[in-house]
């Protein structure tokens, strides 16, 4: 004769389930919180770089800035490159600042390289184009994007670049090339974060998300070039 069930072990059963799927939620969630927070931190380090002059000075120049706290690259013979970022959007008529939007950056790079890195990137977007391609389902640097260092100091850019590149590297390479990298939006994290189903145009252009876990980083954004 087969066992019987307790009556309460399905009820049992689907309490755990719901517990486990509430607890992954929190914890995605704190990912999430945890790259703006990131961001934000990363920002404020350029903000107090000395030589990040010409940076402060333009960034209502541009049409965007684009954030990743932490660029791990490593390898040998093959070497490649990853991060989680956050790109904010400037309306240029109100010259207020979007909120972010998660987005993935990597690439493969082949020749030989020993070592390991980890940096923190800043881009502005500095064209429409650019603003454009990064708004597309991926855009490929160089290709799609052109992309060029940004001065240091009081430094004369290169306006033709559709972004500059400020960064700071820490490591054995001799720095920091993100040319042929795919900068792609994070749909599932911005969905998550945001509470119902967006697009990275939704947040950065439409404008018709919000959350306050992120106001520390636009409010840090505007005052640069307050």
């Amino acid at each position: 004769m087969a066992s019987r069930v307790p009556s309460g072990f399905f009820a049992g059963v689907l309490f755990l389930v719901v517990a486990l799927s509430g607890a992954t939620a929190q914890a995605d969630m704190a990912e999430r919180q945890a790259t703006i927070d990131k961001a934000t931190a990363t920002l404020n380090e350029f903000i107090a770089d000395p030589e990040k002059t010409w940076f402060r000075e333009h960034i209502n120049d541009a049409n965007g800035i684009f954030l990743v706290p932490t660029l791990v690259k490593a390898g040998f013979i093959i070497g490649g490159s990853g991060g989680s970022g956050v790109l904010l959007g400037r309306d240029r008529a109100s010259g207020t600042w979007s909120y972010p939007a998660f987005y993935t950056m990597g690439s493969v790079s082949f020749g030989l390289q020993i070592g390991g890195e980890v940096s923190g990137i800043l881009m502005l977007v500095m064209t429409r184009n650019g603003m454009d391609a990064l708004l597309s389902t991926d855009v490929k640097l160089g290709t799609d994007a052109s992309i060029a260092v940004g001065p240091v100091g009081t430094g004369v850019a290169a306006h033709t670049a559709d972004i500059l590149l400020f960064s700071r590297d820490k490591g054995l390479f001799g720095g920091l090339t993100v040319e042929g990298s795919v900068i792609k939006p994070r749909d599932s994290w911005n969905s998550e974060y945001y509470g119902k189903s967006v697009s990275a145009s939704d947040i950065i252009v439409r404008r018709n998300v919000s959350n306050p876990g992120a106001e520390t980083l636009r409010q840090t954004v505007t005052k640069i070039g307050g």
